[in-house]
């Protein structure tokens, strides 16, 4: 009898793991391949372009993104830490952010998610000494997205490069539009769709952080 039990309990486990691995399938539903899709597809990265290149936020801005199209409730970003390997300053955004090798640098990796959807992945190298000591704290100690964070220094944002690391229109698609055809296939698209790399400025003109935010492909999962 309890043999029974037991296989009915794992019997019943194992309908609620299906049943969770269904609903998080559900949430992030499959492009279909087709010129409109792809047209669509592009049309939405180039606006998430958009948005990010005219706010200094990009937190607020995928916040905004998250909620506009119904992926979370709240639509509330976070920043999962993801500690370890450490990555050095590249030299040449020592000159960028005005400071000698003698400057303290901390490096910061997080994923920022919205509900159950990784939106992006950030490396971030900031400036302890240009940092309230209460800010360095919550950095050190908390998941605190960095530009929640820092959000008392008025801060701007200059992007330095904004890349599309993917397109779902073909190069020449334009000439060879009759050649597109739609398909029974799932559109195939990358992990990382689209990269930023920007530094802040404090309101006193100094800068004090080095980002590059490398966007993934569930900013189109809804």
């Amino acid at each position: 009898m309890k043999a029974f039990r037991r296989v009915c309990l794992f019997a019943l486990l194992s309908m609620i793991g299906c049943n969770v691995a269904i609903a998080r399938t559900a949430a992030a539903p499959k492009w279909p391949d087709t010129p409109l899709a792809r047209t669509q597809a592009l049309a939405l990265l180039q606006t998430l372009n958009a948005d990010l290149l005219s706010h200094d936020s990009a937190t607020l801005t995928l916040e905004h993104w998250c909620g506009a199209h119904h992926m979370a409730t709240p639509a509330r970003v976070v920043a999962q830490r993801v500690h370890g390997g450490d990555k050095p300053l590249p030299p040449q955004w020592r000159a960028r952010l005005a400071i000698d090798a003698s400057e303290p640098v901390k490096y910061r990796r997080v994923r920022l998610k919205c509900g159950d959807h990784v939106l992006s992945e950030a490396d971030n190298w900031y400036l302890p000494n240009r940092l309230t000591a209460a800010m360095n704290r919550q950095l050190d100690s908390t998941d605190t997205p960095f530009g929640k964070v820092v959000q008392p220094l008025h801060f701007r944002r200059e992007t330095l490069s904004a890349d599309l690391l993917w397109s779902p229109l073909p190069a020449g698609w334009e000439l060879h539009r009759t050649q597109m055809q739609p398909t029974a296939r799932a559109l195939a698209m990358p992990h990382f769709l689209l990269q930023h790399r920007a530094l802040l400025f404090a309101g006193d003109g100094r800068p004090f952080s080095a980002l590059v935010e490398t966007y993934t492909d569930q900013v189109l999962a809804f």
